[in-house]
């Protein structure tokens, strides 16, 4: 299956990201870029992407195929250890990922694997960008060419076990060699298209058109396999500017009784975990509430009507109490901060399509008491 997704050119607004300094933009764009974080602890190996999608937080697999983490607390299956899986270590720190490029035309079940996740921040329409990660392969996986980085504008869910072919923002041209478990680099320079909101690595070009070359080692897989660790995106001067959103929190008129919806505050599915991204608008909102020191607020979740109705429930309440620990942990007094979950009850669309339901899914704030 070939899927393919189109680029649009759009405004990305982020009043925080204005005339910062060099330091900050330059900061990595990609959260936990060494895979040391995990969101549960590993239990046997990672037959399916939604394993990898569990265990590794932020990370996840756009499709059925599962990439591989390797840490201290993961356990190779022998007949997956006597192929050399595992027999690595991590670039830095304790903690990498493997991801099979290469062996469709041979018939190698999970012939592709990608790792996608959310950015710190989304791209800037022609800004030019830095990209890097270190690679590995397996000591007797084949060496190819065509490892390199894709930025979707919104997230991939593919449920089906099948080779993504797209046009990658970046790719390595040459065949990308690191022998006897050495790690090399794959970097380079490529200018946003759009305001992508997502990065995916792997190989997204056929068999066909991927150069491959045999390892030293001896008795030589007939597939291609790859670990990967420290990946770096940042921007490259001279930083374009970022226009302020019309809607933007800091520029709303704040009144008792008024509803904001706090936008891009993002959660892990079906939990209540923030997401990286979310603390740039609950910063704003932290701002406001210091701000203005005798305001009280109420955080309210909503759901979209996937699922029963207890659990919608106790979702939009547990997401409303993150959003309210936050703002307690930077601060902000607990009767200042309350929260409710009003589930799926509340709707502002239709529950019928996926874009009604997706703008169902909303963390909201109202105001309780505000002296002006």
């Amino acid at each position: 299956m070939k899927i393919v997704y189109s680029w649009c050119t759009l405004l990305v607004f982020f009043n925080s990201l204005v005339a910062q300094t060099t330091s900050i933009e330059e900061a990595n764009l990609v959260p936990n870029p060494s895979f040391e974080e995990y969101a549960s602890t590993p239990i046997g190996w990672f037959y399916r992407g939604e394993h990898f999608s569990q265990v590794m937080r932020y990370w996840s697999s756009p499709t059925a195929a599962s990439p591989d983490a390797f840490g201290q607390k993961v356990r190779v299956p022998d007949h997956w250890a006597d192929k050399g899986f595992g027999d690595q270590f991590a670039r830095t720190g304790e903690s990498m990922v493997g991801v099979t490029v290469f062996g469709c035309d041979d018939g190698k079940p999970h012939c592709r694997e990608y790792i996608q996740v959310q950015l710190l921040e989304p791209l800037v329409s022609q800004q030019e960008y830095y990209i890097e990660f270190w690679v590995t392969h397996l000591l007797r996986s084949l060496q190819t060419n065509n490892l390199g980085v894709y930025f979707s504008d919104e997230k991939i869910n593919i449920r089906v076990d099948e080779p993504i072919y797209l046009m990658p923002d970046f790719h390595a041209p040459q065949v990308v060699k690191a022998d006897n478990h050495k790690w090399t680099k794959v970097s380079g320079r490529f200018t946003a298209k759009s305001n992508a909101d997502y990065i995916l690595i792997g190989n997204f070009f056929p068999d066909s058109l991927t150069l491959q070359e045999l390892p030293t080692a001896d008795d030589p897989l007939r597939f291609a396999y790859y670990y990967i660790d420290d990946v770096l995106l940042k921007k490259v001067p001279p930083f374009l500017e970022v226009p302020l959103d019309p809607n933007d929190l800091s520029l709303v008129q704040l009144e008792e009784g008024r509803i904001f919806q706090l936008n891009n505050v993002f959660f892990d599915t079906d939990k209540a975990d923030l997401l990286p991204r979310s603390y740039v608008e609950l910063k704003k909102l932290l701002r406001i509430m210091q701000e203005h020191p005798d305001m009280t607020i109420e955080i309210r979740g909503h759901t979209d009507s996937q699922g029963n109705d207890s659990y919608n429930y106790y979702l939009s309440k547990k997401r409303a109490q993150a959003v309210v620990e936050f703002l307690n942990q930077q601060g902000i007094s607990k009767e200042r901060t309350h929260y409710i979950g009003f589930g799926s009850s509340r709707p502002i669309a239709s529950n019928d399509t996926e874009k009604g339901r997706q703008l169902n899914r909303r963390v909201e704030f109202l105001i309780l008491r505000i002296e002006n």
